[in-house]
């Protein structure tokens, strides 16, 4: 079968993308995990561990890009538990899916998938940037993607207590 990317993966990659209040989007490692064919979530874990030290490494806070959290899950008869999952940027799915096992074909489309979405961000971006023509207009551009940055920092800030 071929890694391709498909217009399935794409929609099944965007299915589990979540926006918060804030208009900034992230995925559940949780639901990612699912995805990418790994049963037992403590398997991924060892995943995510590889993508936190390359976000280490690579000079970002993890903390900006993994966001611990505890949801509450259905166990049955109304009753529930919390489970401890991840909030993750798409730089953190990016990075956690590169270091996933390649030899799956959703993993291999999941590649290409943050590879591609992350360069059409890009595009748009410079495109946007060099459509401005006086500097005042690109300065506050530069301004305005900071402050984005920084509301996207600020928030993961909290999410993490």
């Amino acid at each position: 079968m071929s890694a391709r990317l498909t217009k399935k993966a794409v929609n099944t990659f965007e299915s589990i993308k979540k926006v918060n209040d804030k208009g900034i989007e992230y995925w559940s490692s949780r639901d990612l995990a699912k995805i990418l064919g790994y049963a037992d979530y403590r398997n991924f874990q060892t995943v995510i561990g590889k993508a936190k030290e390359a976000c280490h490494n690579s000079g970002h806070n993890i903390k900006d890009h993994f966001v611990d959290i505890t949801e509450m899950v259905a166990i049955g008869s109304g009753a529930s538990r919390p489970i401890e999952t991840i909030n993750l940027t798409r730089y953190a799915c990016y990075i956690t899916v590169q270091n996933a096992d390649p030899n799956k074909t959703i993993v291999a489309q999941a590649q290409t998938y943050f590879a591609i979405q992350t360069r059409i961000a890009e595009v748009r971006q410079m495109d946007a940037y060099n459509r401005l023509s006086t500097e005042d207009e690109k300065r506050l551009f530069l301004r305005n993607e900071m402050t984005k940055h920084n509301l996207q920092l600020a928030d993961a800030a909290k999410n993490a207590g």
